[in-house]
C-alpha cells in the first residue's frame, strides 16, 4: 500500500491512490448515469453562483478556480491565488461560496490553507462574469492551524443567507489538544461549524448573528453554531427544507453522517472526541446533549473517509428525490439514504463509482455533481 493510501485510511488525504481506473465519460447505474463535464487539476469542489445558469466554477486544490461556461472549460482561470496557497495532503484551496446577492454585488468567498499552513477565509469580487479581481481580496477570518490535517474547509451560505464555515479539530490523531480536545472546547473555533455574516460591519471584518447559540456566554466563541466535530469536510443544506447534513470524517474505525432539521443544529454537540460515530472513543470524557449520527459505517467494510453530499432535489431524477447522496474517498461508490434525526433508511448503492471521490456539488437547478481528485468532474443525469 502506498503512503498516500495508508494515510487515507485514517484521514481525508487528497492524493490519488494507485490502482484506481478513471471511469468513462459516461457511466450508468440503473436509471442514473455520470456525464463528465470536464477534467481538472486535483479538483476539490464545484459550485454555481446564484443567477448564472451558464457557468460552473471548479475549485482546484493548488489555488485556482476554473470556469465551465456553456459546457466548455475556459483556458484562463476565474481566480488564481496559487502563490498564496500551500497545497498537498488536506491543504490547499478548499472551497468557494458565492454570496446570495452575487448577481449584484459580485461578492464571493474562498477558504484556503496559506503558505504557513493556517486557514484563511477571504472575500473577493468579480471583475467580469469570467474573471475575478484579485486586488479586491479582503480577509474575513483567520484561524491558526496546529497541524496540517483536519482543516475542514467548506463554505456554504445557508437558507438564512448567512455564511457557514466548517473547521476541523486542529489535526493529529485523537484530538489531543488540551484536556478535552478542541471539538468540545467552546473557546476555540476548531472542531466547529461557524455561522457569520461575512460582510464588513462597524470596522470589523464580519459580524456575528445575534441568534448564534453562544453569544454572550463567557469563555465561548460567539461565531460557533455547532460543535463536537472532528473534520466536517463536506456539509450541505437541503434546498427544499433547509435541513443540515454533515459528513464528519472519522478517526480510524467509523465514518459518520450527521443530520439535523432546519434550525435544530443551533448549539448541537455532535460528540467528538467522546464518540467516533456511535462508538465510545474517550470513555472518560462526558459530553452534554450530544447528537447521534444519522448513519455510520466502519472502515472494516471498505471505506476510509466519508465524502458528504446533498439531498437530491433534481426533478429529472425522481427515484432519488429526497435521498441523500454521499460516498467515501477510498471506496468511491455513490450511495444513497433517506435521513431523519439519528437514523437513516433506504440505504443502498446507486451503482456508480467515482475513484478518489473528494466532493459533491449542486447547481442552481438542483443538479448534482461528483468530483474525482484524479481529475474528472461528473454530473448525475437520467439515463
Amino acid at each position: 500500500m502506498s503512503f498516500a493510501c495508508a494515510i487515507a485510511a485514517a484521514f481525508v488525504l487528497l492524493s490519488a491512490c494507485g490502482g484506481s481506473a478513471e471511469p468513462a465519460a459516461r457511466a450508468a447505474g440503473g436509471d442514473v448515469e455520470l456525464t463528465r463535464i470536464g477534467r481538472f487539476d486535483s479538483p476539490l469542489y464545484v459550485a454555481q453562483p446564484p443567477g448564472d445558469a451558464r457557468r460552473l466554477f471548479v475549485v482546484e486544490q493548488a489555488g485556482r478556480i476554473r470556469v465551465v461556461r456553456d459546457g466548455r472549460t475556459l483556458p484562463r482561470p476565474f481566480l488564481d491565488i496559487s502563490s498564496l496557497v500551500r497545497s498537498g495532503g488536506e491543504q490547499g484551496l478548499l472551497s468557494v461560496a458565492f454570496a446570495p446577492d452575487y448577481a449584484d454585488s459580485g461578492r464571493f468567498y474562498v477558504d484556503y490553507t496559506d503558505v504557513d499552513g493556517d486557514t484563511r477565509v477571504v472575500e473577493y469580487r468579480r471583475a467580469s462574469a469570467d474573471r475575478a479581481d484579485p486586488r479586491s481580496a479582503r480577509q474575513v477570518l483567520f484561524q491558526p492551524q496546529p497541524e496540517p490535517n483536519h482543516n475542514g474547509g467548506l463554505l456554504q451560505f445557508g437558507p438564512d443567507g448567512l455564511l457557514y464555515v466548517g473547521l476541523g479539530d486542529g489535526g493529529g490523531g485523537g484530538d489531543q489538544h488540551g484536556s478535552s480536545g478542541n471539538g468540545q472546547n467552546l473557546g476555540t473555533l476548531l472542531g466547529k461549524l461557524l455561522r457569520i455574516d461575512p460582510r464588513a460591519s462597524g470596522g470589523r471584518a464580519y459580524s456575528v448573528p445575534a441568534g448564534n447559540p453562544f453569544v454572550g456566554r463567557s469563555g465561548a466563541r460567539p461565531e460557533i453554531y455547532a460543535y463536537g466535530l472532528r473534520n466536517p469536510w463536506r456539509f450541505s443544506f437541503d434546498r427544499a427544507t433547509g435541513d443540515l447534513t454533515i459528513g464528519d470524517v472519522g478517526q480510524d474505525q467509523v465514518e459518520e453522517v450527521d443530520f439535523v432539521a432546519r434550525g435544530r443544529g443551533r448549539g448541537a454537540n455532535f460528540g467528538w472526541r467522546a464518540f467516533e460515530g456511535r462508538r465510545r472513543e474517550d470513555p472518560a470524557l462526558q459530553v452534554m446533549a450530544d447528537v447521534k449520527p444519522a448513519l455510520t459505517y466502519r472502515h472494516a467494510d471498505g471505506g476510509c473517509s466519508v465524502t458528504g453530499g446533498y439531498v437530491v432535489r433534481d426533478p429529472r431524477l425522481p427515484r432519488l428525490q429526497g435521498r441523500y447522496v454521499y460516498g467515501d474517498y477510498c471506496a468511491g461508490e455513490l450511495l444513497g439514504a433517506r435521513l431523519a434525526p439519528e437514523r437513516a433508511t433506504a440505504r443502498g448503492s446507486l451503482g456508480l463509482r467515482v475513484p478518489g471521490l473528494t466532493s459533491f456539488g449542486e447547481d442552481g437547478a438542483g443538479r448534482l455533481y461528483a468530483v474525482s481528485q484524479s481529475g474528472p468532474v461528473y454530473r448525475l443525469d437520467p439515463r
